[in-house]
């Protein structure tokens, strides 16, 4: 595989190679550790208030004196109407009923008291630190603080699940394209169309490569040498990993999270709404099947609102029915240990290949 591309000079890392922002999972430690490994740390910031962004992005700062990426939320806020404010009090009493008949005792947030805020504050954050590297899911960024990033000379990721998606970042000038496939862990990032596309991941990879010229990174299902050849051959020229580090020393996740993890298998990864109100993909569990049956989840960001004591709950009575574990369909490629280890030993993997079809 060749391993010298334009997005290795452009992002100054030594492979093509890029840790997942895996926001609730990946930590500064884990951004320091796959910089350690010559890969592109990814520091997860999510939809988190403008404080905690700086307190993150000075602590990896001091873990480490390489590049790393920085990655936000960009999604569009529901009006909180009068009828979005009935269906969420619904669902809050549905959950506290079902969180209590299996022990969890709690009372969720009522709608108006939710703080619910918007990428902006975040933009002006970033710009204030000087990131010179920041990605991006679940919409585009707005032209004037694609301008500011532009004049600071930031570098800007985007995130497509469709061809019409990276048609649209193309236009608006963003300098790299993420290819999320189907098969990826976590969050869709997907915001054309109402529905997710169900493109296979490959498939997608290589329409949208014809569609469009800025360099492509290829996410999903990526965990050994056959599988980064296959997307390299198909276009990509770079690579991100995320299932492949949950079980890391550097993860967030907990001990009991990482165990139930390590005993799933392909028939347990599903998609679903339940707990944030967007596509993610993940572990099956009761809460999973529950609200599906329900029919009461509410858009993102007012379901993930609403869920985030319960998850905070589940954690600390280590009950995985409750609790939101994301992971993509390549399970098989469960590993342990640092993530510098990890990310060596697939680069030494993929050094090593011969390809024999």
């Amino acid at each position: 595989m060749k391993w010298t591309t334009e997005i290795n000079q452009l992002l100054g890392i030594a492979y093509p190679l890029i840790q997942a922002p895996m926001f609730g999972v990946s930590t500064p430690e884990m951004a320091a550790a796959a910089a350690q490994a010559g890969a592109l740390g990814s520091l997860a910031l999510g939809d988190l208030p403008a404080a905690q962004c700086r307190e993150l992005i000075r602590k990896t700062r001091a873990l480490s004196d390489q590049a790393f990426s920085v990655n936000i939320f960009v999604h569009h806020i529901p009006e909180c109407t009068d009828e979005l404010k009935a269906r969420y009090t619904q669902t809050k009493i549905f959950i506290e009923e079902l969180a209590r008949q299996h022990k969890l005792e709690l009372d969720l947030p009522p709608v108006d008291t939710l703080v619910v805020t918007g990428y902006r504050e975040q933009v002006d954050l970033l710009l204030e630190e000087q990131c010179k590297i920041v990605s991006f899911t679940f919409g585009n960024l707005d032209a004037a603080s694609i301008l500011k990033f532009k004049e600071q000379g930031t570098l800007l990721i985007g995130t497509c699940t469709s061809v019409a998606e990276a048609l649209i970042l193309e236009a608006s000038g963003i300098d790299l394209i993420c290819v999320q496939g189907w098969e990826a862990g976590g969050h869709r990032g997907s915001f054309e169309a109402d529905n997710i596309p169900e493109i296979g991941g490959l498939s997608l990879l290589a329409q949208v490569y014809d569609q469009v010229k800025v360099p492509l990174i290829y996410a999903g299902g990526i965990y050994d040498a056959k599988t980064a050849c296959a997307a390299s051959s198909l276009g990509a020229q770079a690579l991100q990993v995320g299932s492949l580090l949950l079980g890391a020393q550097e993860s967030n996740l907990q001990a009991f999270e990482k165990a139930h993890l390590s005993k799933a298998r392909e028939a347990d990864i599903i998609l679903t709404k339940s707990f944030s109100g967007r596509y993610a993909r993940g572990l099956r569990n009761l809460f999973t099947e529950a609200l599906a049956q329900s029919g009461l989840t509410l858009p993102y960001p007012y379901q993930n609102k609403l869920t985030a004591a319960l998850r905070q709950a589940a954690k600390e009575n280590e009950q995985t029915d409750f609790v939101s574990i994301w992971a993509g369909q390549s399970l098989a490629a469960y590993r342990e240990g640092t993530t510098t280890a990890i990310l060596n030993a697939l680069i030494n993997d993929i050094e090593n290949y011969s390809w024999n079809p």
